[in-house]
């Protein structure tokens, strides 16, 4: 039996405002709109979504290429093309070439399902209102086959963006909004409880004041994310790095070991180092 409100699952750590807010999308029967910075869980956020209301995913990854018929259908006229060369009777039947994208897919499931646009913000500007009809009306036609495609049930459609780039307003006005903020220390400690049990008190908290103190430095291009941090204590408890290397007082005096788990580029390794730099001469 499916459930009906989303309330977390045993391997995502859901505020009470995310959770407010998938359930607010299911009542009302919008597209759920989450924003937040790169490595915030906003993709797992769809899979955990599909898995706590036990519902079938279909996930549309964007990219800068991506057009929206894509998601509804393509005709493979090529294929077509070559097996009316071989004499292949399959050519007779055009819907033989009708590939089915991930919307018609989701359409056509049997059971309530959760669609997945993941990062919509990486296409073409006209993207998001060439889908508005058909995610409004839950149908579409299929010019070549004179078929019109509808929804069995109305999926739950979560959209993602990292804002790279702004939405037309026409369909911002159809979604409902939800902004996962950065999570704080508390939270965070609950995300690393969750991916590492065991991990000593000590080490959690001295890897927690080096990360955040990272993402507090002005001017970086990069803040790590989420994931980054999972990544670096990884490697901090495979290279069984003790939290007396992670101390604030060490860590004014040399960059974090494995940092290339947390900054990711050669400008923020530099600006990070002349801090550390400035740190030290001011200590004299």
């Amino acid at each position: 039996m499916q459930a009906t409100r989303f309330t977390g699952t045993d391997r995502y750590v859901a505020t009470d405002d995310l959770m407010l807010a998938v359930n607010a999308a299911i009542t009302l029967s919008r597209p759920l709109l989450i924003k937040g910075e790169p490595g915030t869980g906003k993709t797992q956020l769809a899979q955990e979504v599909a898995a706590g209301l036990s519902r079938p995913l279909f996930e549309w990854h964007i990219k800068s290429t991506t057009k929206a018929q894509q998601g509804l259908y393509e005709y493979d006229a090529v294929s077509r093309l070559r097996d009316s060369q071989l004499g292949d009777d399959r050519v007779r039947d055009i819907s033989n070439y009708i590939v089915r994208g991930r919307v018609w897919e989701a359409f056509a499931c049997e059971t309530p399902p959760v669609l997945l646009i993941d990062e919509i913000d990486k296409a073409d500007i006209e993207f998001p209102n060439d889908l508005l009809r058909e995610l409004d009306r839950m149908e579409f036609f299929v010019y070549e086959t004179r078929e019109l495609i509808k929804a069995r049930h109305r999926p739950l459609i979560i959209i993602t963006s990292n804002n790279e780039k702004e939405l037309p307003d026409a369909f911002l006005r159809r979604c409902f909004f939800h902004y996962i903020r950065f999570p704080d220390e508390s939270t965070m400690q609950r995300i690393v409880d969750m991916h590492f049990p065991g991990l000593k008190r000590d080490l959690l908290k001295e890897a927690l004041q080096v990360f955040y103190t990272l993402r507090e430095v002005p001017g970086l291009k990069k803040k790590p994310s989420t994931s980054e941090l999972l990544d670096w204590l990884k490697l901090l408890l495979a290279e069984d790095i003790a939290a007396d290397a992670l101390r604030e007082s060490d860590a004014k005096k040399q960059i974090p070991p494995m940092h290339g788990a947390l900054l990711k580029n050669e400008q923020d390794v530099h600006l990070y180092e002349q801090l550390l730099f400035l740190n030290r001469r001011n200590a004299r």
